[in-house]
């Protein structure tokens, strides 16, 4: 009974909801949140706002000029340059002439990891996820049936995620999973990860008891992050098969794989790891050997400018702000905390930077003729190790807390220190910040191509 009269949706009002502000205010501050620095998500709202506030083809006029806002802008054109920068690195060279276009890689059809701390849990849960078959070696019995523990837990994670899919999980099979003590259990293996922590004289003895039981044409991979590859190759009878696979932290969510040959290395070692990026849905950046390789290297000079700031009068909850505004997902202190303080320490310790090897009567604020900052070994020797023990630059609800909150104990610490050290405290803005952190990354970026350690700037970026 009713009239044929147009029904087109777009001639009708807008209907009005009660409480649109309020929403709309929370939407926006919600988007804000999770899209630090980000034009898209914000203009994204901007459009949908419109549409309820606007007739139909004002809104969608709108919604064009913001369009071509975002289509001209400078994100736009630094997300295509990644998309294609992340394509490029499938393309790797080496000095020597190796390349991805002449370069077979080996199958792999059975993996192994040693040592399930952190990262080997991490990397094992990558591998199941892959459905690469997989043996997980520790030590001893008490650190298997902790890793064996820690493991099924992520395991049980990823399956309830991915149980929306077609894919399940198949890790309660020991044909799929295995736990040992039994290093012979790696004799038929076709690559192995060792993810034991950042000692050179453990990880020479692994790899030395590798190549006497591996079969010679396993692949021998390390998750160093700064060690030199070639001084752990050379305690092994092939060293053509050792190649560095430095996985970042938490490995079985972080997309990048660096991979880092040595100076034996072969170009199929280096197709192969570069397959298993592939298998394992990460993007493998082919490096050169040097310490820290690309990711850490870069790292190192951003983290100590941004100690350097806390030193002159900054706080570090200040300089995580600056730089998560600008974009960054996490900022170096919050990373700091993540990735544990006391990992940087038994670096700095290893390179004589710190600890009881350096020499009496050395400043505390220099080293080699370079400017130095104790601040975070001295945190270290108050017991600080960030979130693995609830305080490290913040403090944490608890052990192992994520919830990071300025902790008046160290404001207290950082005034004596400067005290200490004659240091006056200076107000220092947010473009400061962004740009001794910022400019000192590049700077090292530029430095390490020059010494052609990557290939070519988008492996870099």
């Amino acid at each position: 009974g009713q009239p044929l009269g147009p029904r087109r949706l777009s001639l009708k009002p807008v209907p009005k909801l009660p409480d649109m502000e309020a929403f709309l205010r929370d939407a926006l501050a919600k988007v804000k949140k999770q899209a630090r620095g980000c034009l898209a998500p914000e203009l994204c709202f901007q459009a949908v706002k419109a549409a309820t506030e606007m007739p139909f083809a004002d809104g969608v006029r709108r919604e064009r000029e913001l369009f071509m806002v975002l289509r001209s802008s400078g994100q736009a054109r630094a997300l295509q340059y990644a998309f294609f920068a992340e394509r490029a690195t499938q393309r790797w060279t080496t000095p020597t002439g190796a390349s991805w276009d002449t370069s077979a890689p080996q199958p792999i059809r059975k993996a192994a990891v040693i040592g399930l701390g952190t990262m080997g849990r991490g990397i094992v849960t990558s591998l199941v996820k892959a459905n690469i078959p997989v043996v997980a070696l520790e030590q001893d019995l008490e650190y298997l049936n902790m890793g064996r523990k820690a493991v099924m837990l992520l395991l049980e994670r990823e399956a309830t995620k991915m149980e929306q899919g077609a894919q399940t999980l198949d890790f309660h099979n020991p044909a799929r999973l295995q736990f040992t003590v039994d290093f012979n259990l790696l004799r038929d293996v076709d690559l192995v990860i060792e993810a034991v922590f950042e000692n050179m004289a453990l990880k020479k003895e692994i790899f030395h008891k590798l190549s006497r039981i591996c079969k010679p044409g396993a692949l021998l991979c390390t998750n160093t992050s700064a060690l030199n590859i070639d001084e752990i190759a050379s305690a092994t009878s092939h060293p053509q098969q050792v190649i560095g696979t430095h996985f970042f932290s938490p490995a079985h969510v972080m997309r990048l794989l660096e991979i880092i040959y040595g100076r034996h290395t072969s170009p199929s070692a280096i197709a192969t790891a570069m397959q298993l990026a592939k298998a394992l849905r990460k993007v493998g950046v082919v490096v050169g050997n040097c310490f820290g390789f690309v990711g850490n290297r870069m790292m190192f000079p951003y983290v100590q400018q941004a100690v350097f700031l806390v030193e002159e009068g900054s706080r570090p909850e200040a300089v995580d702000e600056a730089l998560e505004d600008f974009g960054f997902k996490i900022g170096p202190f919050r990373m700091s905390d993540l990735a544990g303080l006391d990992v940087g320490w038994r670096s700095r310790k290893g390179q004589g930077l710190t600890g009881p090897s350096v020499p009496a009567g050395t400043p505390a604020r220099q080293r080699q003729g370079q400017r130095y900052s104790p601040l975070p070994d001295l945190l270290c020797e108050n017991g600080r190790f960030g979130q693995k023990n609830g305080k490290g630059w913040y403090q944490y609800e608890k052990a192992g807390g994520r919830t990071a909150t300025p902790d008046p104990w160290l404001h207290n610490f950082l005034s004596q220190y400067r005290d200490t050290h004659g240091i006056k405290t200076r107000f220092i803005d947010q473009e400061e910040i962004l740009e001794r952190c910022l400019f000192s990354l590049i700077n090292e970026g530029f430095a390490i191509l020059a010494e052609g350690i990557a290939a070519g700037p988008e492996h870099l970026d």
